[in-house]
C-alpha cells in the first residue's frame, strides 16, 4: 500500500467512480459518450476520437472489481470498433487513444490473441501517418472538400504514440518504436517552447518537411498557452521517456510540468488557456487537471526520490480537489464524474461540461493512488 492510499478520500473516491460508472452502464451501454449536456452523456459515433474513453475507463474500474458487465460492455465497444478499422477512411493519428484504452487494454487484462492484433493493425495504420521529410505523425484528414491539412501535426499525438511502442514491444520489429521516436523528437524541437509553454498545432510543408508556424487550434492563440494541450505533453513526454529511457523526453516533460504547476489558480484546477485574457480565460479545464495529475504521477515515479514529491504532491491536490469540488457524486441526474470540462473554447463547443476523458484521467489518476495497474499507455 503506498503512503497515498492512507488518504482516506482516495478509497472513498474510487468507490463513489465506481457506483456512479456502473449506474452509467446501464444507459450508455456499449455507447461512446463524449460530453454531458442536460445532465446527460451524448453518445458520439465510434470513429470519433473520444471512443475510446469509456470502455477505457470500464477496464480500470473492472480490473479491481472484476465487474462482469463492466467487461463486458468494453468487449462490446471493441468489437463495435472494427468496422471503424475496416472502413478505414475515418481514422486519423488517433487510432492510439482509441485502440490503446479497447484492444491494449484488452491484450493487457485478459492476453486476448484477438485484441492483439486488433491493436497490431491499429498501430500500422498509425505508423502509415508518418511523414519522412518532416518526422511527424500527420493528424487529421481533410474534413470538408479543398482542405489541406497535409502537413498538420498536434500536441495530442504525444499520447498516441504509446500504441507504437507497444506494437514495437509485442511484435519484435522496431520500426514502430522508430517513428514514435521520430515523432517525439519533433516535438521537443518544434512543439515546446523555451518557457514550457506548448502548440497545439504545428504546421510543415510536407513536401520539404520544414516547419512553418504554430497555430492556436482549441487554445486562445497561436502562442497562448492550451492547457490540455500542456497536459497532453507532460504525460505524453513522460510516456516516451518511460518506453525509451531517452534524458531528453524526461527533462522536456520536467520543464512542461513546470510550467503547468506554476500557473495552477487556488482550487488547483486549470483554466482552460493559461495565457488567455481577462474574461476569455474564466472557464476551467477539469480534464486537463485530470490528464495532468494522471500524468505527474508517473512522472515523480521516473524521478529521484528527492524529485518525486514535487510532481507527486500537486497531483495528489489536483485529484482531490476534483473530488470535492468539481464532483457530482451527490447529483443523480448528472452522467458525467467531474464538471467544468472545456472541450473546445475558440469553437464554441462543450464549454463548462463534464466531458468523458475527463472522467477516464480521473479515474486512472486515483488507479495510479491505489497501484491498480497495468495502465495502458505503459
Amino acid at each position: 500500500m503506498t503512503a497515498e492510499t492512507k488518504l482516506g478520500w482516495v478509497e472513498e473516491a474510487w468507490s463513489k467512480a465506481l457506483e456512479k460508472t456502473q449506474k452509467n452502464s446501464r444507459r450508455i451501454g456499449a455507447g461512446f459518450p463524449h460530453a454531458s449536456q442536460g445532465g446527460q452523456y451524448e453518445l458520439a459515433q465510434p470513429y470519433w476520437w473520444t471512443a475510446g474513453f469509456w470502455p477505457g475507463q470500464l477496464w480500470l474500474l473492472y480490473n479491481e472489481s472484476k465487474d462482469e458487465s463492466l467487461r463486458a460492455l468494453a468487449e462490446d465497444c471493441e468489437e463495435q470498433l472494427d468496422q471503424v478499422l475496416n472502413d478505414y477512411v475515418r481514422l486519423d493519428h488517433d487510432l492510439g487513444f482509441m485502440w490503446t484504452l479497447t484492444s491494449v487494454a484488452s491484450y493487457k487484462l485478459l492476453a486476448s490473441e484477438v485484441s492483439k492484433v486488433r491493436a497490431l493493425k491499429a498501430a500500422n495504420f498509425l505508423a502509415a501517418r508518418f511523414n519522412l521529410k518532416g518526422s511527424y505523425i500527420r493528424a487529421w484528414n481533410p474534413w470538408y472538400e479543398g482542405e489541406d491539412n497535409r502537413g498538420y501535426a498536434i500536441i495530442d499525438c504525444a499520447m498516441n504514440m504509446p500504441l507504437l511502442f507497444w506494437a514495437a514491444e509485442t511484435s519484435g520489429d522496431p520500426r514502430y518504436r522508430h517513428i514514435a521516436e521520430a515523432h517525439m523528437d519533433t516535438v521537443v524541437k518544434h512543439f515546446i517552447r523555451p518557457d514550457g509553454s506548448v502548440y497545439h498545432i504545428v504546421r510543415f510543408d510536407p513536401e520539404t518537411g520544414e516547419f512553418l508556424e504554430g497555430i492556436g487550434g482549441q487554445g486562445y492563440a497561436a502562442e497562448s498557452a492550451w492547457s490540455r494541450g500542456t497536459a497532453w505533453a507532460i504525460y505524453g513526454l513522460t510516456l516516451a521517456y518511460h518506453h525509451t529511457g531517452k534524458a531528453e523526453y524526461l527533462h522536456t516533460a520536467q520543464k512542461v510540468a513546470h510550467f503547468f504547476l506554476a500557473r495552477l489558480p487556488e482550487d488547483h484546477v486549470p483554466h482552460w488557456d493559461f495565457r488567455a485574457p481577462g474574461e476569455e480565460r474564466g472557464f476551467r479545464d477539469s480534464s486537463a487537471g485530470a490528464c495532468a495529475a494522471s500524468g505527474l504521477l508517473l512522472l515523480a515515479d521516473k524521478v529521484g526520490e528527492t524529485e518525486a514529491p514535487v510532481y507527486r504532491e500537486p497531483a495528489i491536490r489536483m485529484l482531490e480537489s476534483l473530488y470535492r469540488n468539481y464532483g457530482t457524486w451527490d447529483n443523480d441526474a448528472e452522467e458525467g464524474m467531474i464538471l467544468h470540462g472545456t472541450s473546445n473554447y475558440p469553437a464554441g463547443t462543450n464549454i463548462d461540461v463534464p466531458l468523458i476523458y475527463g472522467d477516464f484521467f480521473y479515474v486512472e489518476g486515483l488507479a495510479r493512488l491505489k497501484g491498480n495497474g497495468p495502465f495502458y499507455w505503459e
